[in-house]
């Protein structure tokens, strides 16, 4: 993967990351103490899923290439 393939993962991880981190302070799951640990747990999970979604778009897309 190239490198700003992997910037633009990122990125994009990072602003779903924030805006699930705002809803969970809206609805009180999470407040300022748990959120030094809670936000890199949910980039993590968001980041994997954002990566893991491109290589499957990634093989589809050679697969129709065949």
């Amino acid at each position: 993967m190239d490198r700003h393939l992997l910037e633009k993962q990122q990125k994009e991880a990072l602003q779903a990351t924030k805006e699930i981190v705002v809803k969970f302070i809206e609805v009180q799951r999470i407040s300022p103490t748990n959120f030094a640990e809670m936000f890199p747990a949910i980039y993590r999970v968001v980041l994997s899923a954002v990566r893991e979604s491109a290589e499957q778009l990634e093989a589809a897309t050679r697969e129709g290439d065949k």
